[in-house]
């Protein structure tokens, strides 16, 4: 009878989906500190380890996607919180978180911090190698940005006053380490190059823990030295520390006394160098000074007294003279020959203009003549023509009593049919002219008869 109320069994599947659903519902939203153990990552690119603590752990799932945004790689023992989805693997019935976020604790968070700067710097191309100044080879003054109670500034100082004592040295003291120092290292930054009294600056301090040097990480260090105008030299720490300053300096010295040894010439070798040069100047001079003498001697034996070299330019000129003499005679006597045989040329290719010359004179003794016969003809041509003209001029016709009489348009009046009464007319005689007007008459014994 009991067995009719016994609840209904589960599967393992239906178990594990309903846990599955009340994990999800119930653990969103959550982060979960711990650090990491058995890490493995896939060749796809995933990430799957145990987040535990000193009493239990979890497994743990990240895909490539938020692995991606990681700042820097996961590794063995980190210790980090993670957010993401707390659920269980169904098929396996693990419980396990599918990670969405990371975030370091305590120490991985500095390193997160330097890593997200750094890509940051390294993306506006503060750490190029473009904008970074050469040091000076032979620096007037030197100035050092560090503490003055540190033992680097004694190193620093030290080293300097070993390899170029002649060099004077300016301290910009600031506090190297807690809180506000990267405030103070960046002022002194600043002052050093608004003062540029500095040709070279060393920014330095010994080695210490991650926090100790943690102020040459923060942005105002880096973004000082970034602006300063005075090529900066970096030695922080070991030589196995790296802070953003080295890689934002103009150049990086593994420690202070690195940095000093950089900045400043070695003062024994320079003497070394310059005993060597002062050898090899006495050498050249020395070289310079034989070879000038020997070019003395051989100038001093090519020198001749004046008047020996004045015969020999006279000796010269008068050769050069009877030269052009010879010359000028040669020359004349080829032009003569020249000249003789183009006339001889000339005489034998002119024509002979005696024939043509006589034929012109008979030409111009007949032309003469003609014209002399034709003139005579025609003067008597004239006369005849004239004499014939003189006997038919109308003048000799009105000599013997005719006249010629003309209508008031001067038209000659051939016929007294066309006249009329009160016509008024013009007479031509041999001697004169005279008008004449028609009367009503018609029988007139004397046309003429004016009275």
């Amino acid at each position: 009878m009991s067995d009719l109320f016994t609840a209904a069994s589960l599967s393992v599947s239906e178990l594990n989906a309903l846990a599955k659903n009340l994990l999800e519902d119930h653990l969103s939203g959550l982060w979960i500190a711990g650090e990491v153990s058995n890490l493995t990552r896939a060749a796809s690119g995933h990430y799957y380890f145990s987040l535990k603590d000193s009493r239990a752990q979890v497994r743990c799932a990240m895909f490539k996607g938020a692995a991606a945004r990681l700042s820097q790689p996961l590794k063995e023992g980190d210790h980090i919180e993670v957010s993401g989805k707390i659920s269980i693997y169904e098929a396996r019935g693990e419980f396990q978180i599918t990670v969405n976020e990371i975030r370091m604790v305590g120490l991985g968070r500095l390193y997160e911090a330097y890593e997200k700067l750094k890509a940051k710097l390294q993306l506006e191309g503060v750490f190029d190698l473009e904008r970074k100044k050469p040091l000076p080879t032979h620096p007037q003054t030197i100035g050092i940005v560090t503490s003055l109670a540190a033992a680097a500034l004694r190193d620093v100082v030290s080293t300097l006053k070993r390899r170029a004592p002649e060099i004077p040295v300016i301290i910009f003291p600031t506090a190297v380490q807690g809180a506000g120092s990267e405030l103070q290292i960046a002022q002194a930054i600043q002052t050093a190059s608004a003062r540029a009294e500095c040709d070279v600056l060393i920014v330095c301090r010994g080695g210490g823990s991650i926090e100790d040097l943690w102020a040459f990480n923060e942005e105002p260090v880096v973004r000082a030295i970034e602006r300063c105008v005075i090529p900066v030299v970096s030695g922080v720490g070991h030589e196995t520390d790296f802070t953003l300053a080295d890689f934002v300096a103009d150049v990086r010295a593994p420690t202070p006394t690195g940095a000093a040894e950089l900045v400043s010439p070695n003062r024994l070798e320079l003497l070394h160098k310059l005993t060597q040069a002062q050898g090899r100047l006495k050498t050249v001079l020395q070289q310079r000074y034989y070879d000038a003498s020997q070019k003395v001697d051989w100038l001093a034996r090519q020198i001749r007294h004046p008047r020996q070299k004045l015969n020999e330019q006279r000796v010269q000129l008068q050769g050069l003279a009877q030269h052009l003499r010879f010359a000028m005679q040669q020359n004349h006597r080829f032009n003569a020959q020249q000249l003789l045989r183009q006339t001889q040329v000339l005489q034998h290719l002119r024509p002979d203009v005696s024939p043509p010359k006589r034929e012109v004179v008979q030409f111009q003794t007949a032309l003469t003549q003609s014209f002399a016969i034709l003139l005579k003809q025609r003067r008597q041509t004239l006369e005849k023509q004239s004499a014939l003209l003189e006997a038919v001029s109308p003048q000799h016709i009105l000599a013997r009593g005719f006249s010629v009489v003309k209508n008031s348009r001067g038209q000659v009046v051939r016929s007294s049919a066309g006249l009329k009464q009160g016509q008024k007319l013009h007479i031509v005689f041999a001697d004169g002219e005279t008008d004449v007007r028609v009367t009503g008459e018609t029988a007139q014994p004397d046309l003429f008869d004016f009275s």
